[in-house]
């Protein structure tokens, strides 16, 4: 039986405001199987570089536009991740889909956190609000948060973790984005990380 927790890599582009979840996870305990070693953006101005920073976890910014193609950007990914020796990946809001080329040598080592009950309001085009729009428009009184392993199919993964969230007549996307994060989102991506990473530990 190993020692040393799970090295982790979080892929941001925003906020921060599920990285900041995991970190809080990880000062308090929920999270003792892995620990957060670099964060990854791809937006210079992500405010999640911020967060990682003030926490005291090392940060690289990877943008694509700079490398010139999809492949480049990637690879580089890759060759931080390798670095670093990471064991697990945790997409937090990271805007851009990987490509097979990328997911197929992580086979359950990526995870990520989706705004919606999957195989409910998710695949190419649901993101961000979009999937709280999606919900409302429908008529949909249940929605919720899933976690889920990363593979080639977006958010076709194997489910980690679901979290189910009421939704309330006036509910606009906005306020439904806001509760989904607080009530699901923040709650199952730490346990399903710590899940995934002890995991990893016992084998």
């Amino acid at each position: 039986m190993r020692e040393n927790p799970v090295k982790i890599a979080v892929l941001v582009s925003g906020g921060g405001t599920n990285l900041q979840a995991l970190i809080d996870a990880q000062n308090s305990g929920i999270i003792k199987s892995g620990k957060i070693e670099l964060v990854i953006a791809n937006n210079a101005g992500a405010y999640a570089l911020e967060r990682a920073a003030k926490a005291g976890i090392k940060t690289a910014t990877v943008l694509k536009k700079e490398l010139g193609s999809a492949e480049a950007f990637e690879q580089k990914i890759k060759d931080l991740l390798t670095e670093n020796g990471i064991e697990i990946i945790v997409l937090a809001g990271f805007m851009a889909i990987l490509s097979e080329n990328f997911t197929r040598d992580y086979p359950k080592r990526i995870i990520n956190v989706h705004p919606a009950l999957i195989p409910s309001f998710c695949g190419k085009g649901f993101y961000g609000l979009h999937v709280h729009e999606a919900a409302l428009a429908y008529g949909v009184k249940v929605t919720g948060a899933t976690v889920h392993f990363v593979n080639e199919i977006p958010d076709g993964g194997e489910i980690i973790m679901q979290k189910a969230v009421a939704i309330r007549e006036n509910d606009t996307p906005e306020t439904l984005q806001k509760r989904v994060m607080r009530l699901a989102e923040w709650k199952i991506l730490p346990l399903s990380v710590e899940k995934v990473c002890a995991k990893i530990i016992s084998e």
